[in-house]
């Protein structure tokens, strides 16, 4: 249910949307999930209109699918749209890291060391919500400091859909062993000040991401063509 003392912060629409955005991303609703206007609201302790206008928007975001007859549901996430994802933050990300580096402060370049510190000891745990969670911190906070609100903007577009890519499948720990290096160069090259290594290692950490993502794709396929062949 929403916290109503974030009213004050932000009006009622913008939290039902942000709500039920975060359940989606998730993976706290599933897709194919049917959105009931009416369901929805009761939980959320909300009237319809609120509900129906974030529906409209997360159907713009691609979260959500709209069709006559069968009404609002959420989107399927297939490895071929995170490989598309994962193509465009590759660039996004390269140049974000470019300009973080020319941009950054001392102050920041503090902040970048702890939250890369912090990042790399939840790695060693096994609670993925956290290490889901600093590990967005720590490619949030060089976003941030590449001052740049338009290019923040796209970078958090396509940041979110890696998101729930990201709890629905992020299980191999292995993934986080080499995270933690690809992150150190990344903070070893923006502080040290050099934009093309800072630039170079942040699309390579995404490319990994994004063989990760293939290889995955080439498993979950492995079962189906089995059955098939049976």
């Amino acid at each position: 249910m929403i916290d109503f003392q974030l009213k004050v912060q932000k009006p009622l629409k913008e939290l039902v949307y942000l709500e039920l955005k975060h359940k989606i991303l998730t993976g706290e609703i599933l897709a194919q999930t049917r959105l009931m206007e009416i369901n929805l609201s009761e939980t959320m302790n909300v009237s319809r209109t609120p509900i129906r206008e974030a529906i409209k928007r997360l159907a713009e975001d691609g979260l959500v699918k709209v069709e006559p007859r069968r009404g609002a549901y959420v989107a399927n996430i297939s490895i071929k749209d995170m490989i598309d994802v994962f193509e465009v933050r590759e660039d996004l990300e390269g140049f974000v890291a470019q300009l973080a580096t020319q941009r950054i402060n001392d102050a920041e370049k503090e902040n970048l060391r702890s939250i890369a510190i912090d990042c790399e000891e939840a790695m060693k745990g096994d609670n993925k919500e956290e290490i889901i969670e600093l590990d967005e911190k720590f490619h949030n906070f060089i976003v941030a400091c590449c001052k740049n609100e338009t290019l923040s903007q796209l970078v958090r577009y396509v940041q979110e859909l890696s998101l729930r890519f990201r709890y629905l499948y992020y299980d191999d720990s292995s993934l986080y062993e080499s995270t933690t290096d690809q992150h150190n160069r990344i903070v070893t090259a923006i502080i040290s000040g050099d934009e093309e290594i800072a630039r170079e290692e942040s699309e390579a950490h995404v490319n990994e991401l994004k063989k990760f993502v293939y290889e995955l794709g080439k498993k979950m396929e492995e079962p189906a063509q089995s059955e098939q062949a049976e």
